[in-house]
Order: structure tokens, then sequence, then C-alpha cells
């Protein structure tokens, strides 16, 4: 199956602690988005995310960051999906030049990957 990506900014809102850090908890958010758009794709139904295996959260993520979180299901059972998902900063912000400054990343940086199961009962797989 294809990868999927959800890209979205990062907002005073989600950022937690000081200096405008974001909650790793954010990148879940992201992940389990990603594993919810797999599933409807693979098993027209959104599943349930059982546990993830492994989580790294890599470097920073600011309020005004933009973030591409990606997944795909790197294998499957009768009804669960194991599932690998990365989340890189791709844009910046640059308080330093202006209020409104911002910079495209010539290389995306990783912020945080992991790997989970989710399951999909049969009897809601339709695919």
């Amino acid at each position: 199956m294809k990868e999927v990506m959800i890209r979205m900014r990062m907002s005073m809102k989600d950022a937690h602690y000081g200096g405008n850090l974001v909650d790793g908890a954010k990148m879940l958010e992201l992940f389990g988005d990603v594993a919810t758009e797999l599933l409807i794709r693979r098993d027209g139904d959104e599943g349930l995310f059982v546990a993830y295996d492994m989580v790294e959260f890599k470097a920073p993520v600011f309020a005004g960051d933009f973030i591409e979180a990606v997944g795909q299901i790197t294998s499957e059972g009768s009804s669960s999906r194991k599932m690998s998902f990365e989340a890189r900063k791709v844009i910046a912000p640059r308080p330093d030049i202006s209020d409104s400054a911002c910079d495209v990343l010539e290389e995306p940086v990783v912020v945080a990957r992991a790997t989970g199961t989710c399951v999909v009962p049969k009897a809601n797989q339709r695919k």
C-alpha cells in the first residue's frame, strides 16, 4: 500500500511548554490520523489503534513549524495492520528576521518516528 501523508502547521494552541515547544503527544496524534486514513483506504473502516511498539522523539517542534507526518502499512494479519510512521519538520519560523518570516527547509528534519499496530475487526472490513 502507498504511503499516506498529512501536513499541518503547529499553532500556539499546540505549544505546551516554555519557548513555544510543542508536546510530543501532538506527533502521536498526527500518527493516529495517518493510521486512520491508512485503515480507511485498506479496509473501509477506521479500525482501532492497539499499541505503539516504539516511539522516538528526535528533534524539538515549535509553534509555527510545518510538520508532515507519513505512514505506511508494513505487514498485515487477518485483522491486524502493523504500521511505521515518521514526522518531519519542513518549514520553520524565522522570528530573528520578522514575526512572519519562515524558511522552507532544504532537508526536512525528522522530529519523531514510531511503529505500531492497529486492528480492524473482520466484521468491519469492507475491502
